[in-house]
């Protein structure tokens, strides 16, 4: 097993679902990177945690990330929405839910 499957399955393992009030302060603090829909969030994670600025800066180029805005947190606080969410310290990054639908 590589070190990169390695640090994949350990970021699995520190992945839980969150709700946007667990998530206020750290997006006070300007740490909160979103992950965008039909984007793996373990595969943005190991991005952030190999530091691999190209890359990076490619996905905030076609927005597969970007820092979280006051547009999303005022979203986020009116629909309440469940996250699923993973530290790479300094940043957590989260990407929401999809609702469920009824039957």
């Amino acid at each position: 097993m590589s070190e990169r499957d390695i640090l994949h399955a350990k970021l699995t393992l520190e992945t839980a679902q969150l709700a946007w009030p667990e998530l206020e302060r750290h997006f006070a603090r300007g740490d909160v990177v979103k992950v965008a829909t039909g984007v793996d969030l373990i595969d943005a994670a190991l991005l952030i945690a190999e530091n691999n600025a190209a890359e990076a800066q490619a996905w905030l180029a076609d927005g597969r990330i970007a820092r979280a805005e006051m547009s999303d947190a005022e979203d986020w606080h009116a629909r309440q929405p469940q996250f699923w969410a993973v530290v790479v310290a300094p940043w957590v990054l989260v990407q929401e839910v999809p609702p469920k639908l009824d039957a």
